[in-house]
């Protein structure tokens, strides 16, 4: 069997008027990701990590931000494609862990179900996927709550 690792890194300003999306579930919180699709950072960074450990490229590629079908777009929708991509060349993933950052809100209380949603999209148990959150020790940008990042790294396999 082979197997490859990918990383992945995204971030996104904070903007009034917006849903905070995170790993695929809507937090209740005044301030949401600004983006061309839903922003989420999670799912963002999670699909950059797939598509670089099949040497896919990253997913301003395959969803970019000067197409309008992605305008808004479900990034679990985009998530699936992902693993459309991967499948048509023979990968499946194996396993993703995804760290988020951000002071706030909590995320711990939401982090079952951004596992069960991820898990689901790309057809892994919950428990061969790992999301967890930090602050940024009220340092920079993200200290200052104008933004929050994510990085995630990700195994694919192919064979046996």
């Amino acid at each position: 069997m082979e197997t490859r690792v990918g990383i992945g890194y995204d971030v996104h300003v904070l903007a009034p008027d917006r849903a905070l999306v995170l790993g695929g579930v809507t937090i209740p919180f005044e301030l949401g990701l600004l983006g061309h699709s839903d922003a989420d950072v999670a799912l963002h960074a999670i699909m950059d990590a797939l598509l670089g450990a099949a040497a896919l490229g990253d997913i301003g590629q395959h969803f970019p931000p000067s197409d309008e079908t992605y305008r808004g777009a479900d990034s679990r929708r985009l998530l699936a494609r992902v693993r459309e991509l991967l499948q048509e060349r023979g990968w499946r993933a194996t396993n993703v862990d995804c760290t988020i950052v951000a002071e706030r809100p909590k995320l711990a209380p939401h982090t079952p179900a951004m596992r069960a949603i991820i898990g689901a999209a790309l057809g892994l148990p919950s428990d061969a996927v790992s999301i967890k959150a930090t602050t940024n020790e009220r340092i920079g940008f993200i200290g200052r709550e104008e933004g929050i990042a994510a990085m995630a790294v990700a195994q694919i396999a192919r064979g046996e």
